[in-house]
């Protein structure tokens, strides 16, 4: 099954309203229309924006989906702080980061609160990005295969086939987020396939081979298109790179013609 490349962009705190709207249409220009066939493109946007996304790409029929950096696992009430699915699918959101490791790391995230937040996504007609991966020490005694497979099971708890159709995982390897220092595409490729064969395991061999599986970690416009040639990676969970609109549009058109 031929899957095609998401390119997802994390704006994580960065870029306000206003500076929302010259970044993204930066992109929309810099992007040759053809490549839009190629490769689908994402925004992750902080909340603060996603109004200001939704009004643009609306107004202007722009051809990217955006989504939201976190989501809770509470549909509504006494949650101070949190943004339900409810709200977020009134706003058009198509995606919702979960289990990022920024979030696991400074707020404590868990694998249990992670496959509660995807199933909350899930409920309001939003696709999760389930993120996981490991730390350097973990990469270092060489136990990262059964590291990742195990946090991505127990990230995917309670989830049905059908949920995980709708699903995309993120592998990003915690030593290389913001340092600089990227996988390799064959280490990237490493763990995508075996993060495929414990969704061909829970899910079944149609849902596997349509699941998309991305690389996130120092992504980069020279790097992306080695990586997306990998059989099992299926695109990129970008950080700084998809802050400048020209730059992230040359990411994109590289990712779809490494596909």
């Amino acid at each position: 099954m031929a899957r095609t490349p998401l390119i997802a962009g994390n704006w994580k705190m960065n870029l306000d309203h206003k500076e929302a709207i010259g970044s993204l249409q930066k992109f929309a220009f810099s992007l040759p229309k053809e490549y839009y066939e190629k490769v689908d493109v994402a925004f992750m946007v902080p909340f603060t924006d996603i109004r200001t996304v939704q009004t643009l790409v609306d107004g202007d029929d722009l051809q990217f989906t955006y989504g939201a950096q976190d989501i809770s696992k509470h549909e509504s009430g006494a949650y101070t702080g949190e943004v339900s699915g409810k709200m977020l699918s009134a706003l058009g959101c198509s995606w919702a980061v979960v289990g990022h490791s920024e979030r696991r790391e400074y707020h404590g995230e868990t694998d249990k609160l992670v496959a509660e937040k995807a199933a909350a996504a899930l409920a309001n007609g939003i696709s999760p990005i389930v993120c996981v991966g490991e730390p350097l020490d973990v990469r270092e005694k060489g136990t990262h295969i059964d590291s990742v497979v195990t946090q991505t099971r127990n990230s995917l708890e309670g989830l049905s086939a059908e949920d995980l159709a709708k699903t995309v995982i993120a592998y990003e390897p915690v030593w290389a987020i913001g340092t600089g220092k990227v996988a390799s595409a064959e280490d990237a490729q490493e763990v995508c396939a075996a993060i495929r064969q414990l969704v061909r395991e829970l899910g079944g061999d149609e849902v596997a081979e349509g699941i998309r599986i991305l690389y996130g970690g120092s992504v980069k416009v020279d790097s992306i298109a080695e990586i997306v040639g990998k059989p099992d990676v299926d695109g990129g969970l970008v950080g700084g790179a998809s802050l400048k609109g020209e730059e992230f549009a040359k990411l994109a058109a590289n990712a779809a013609q490494g596909a």
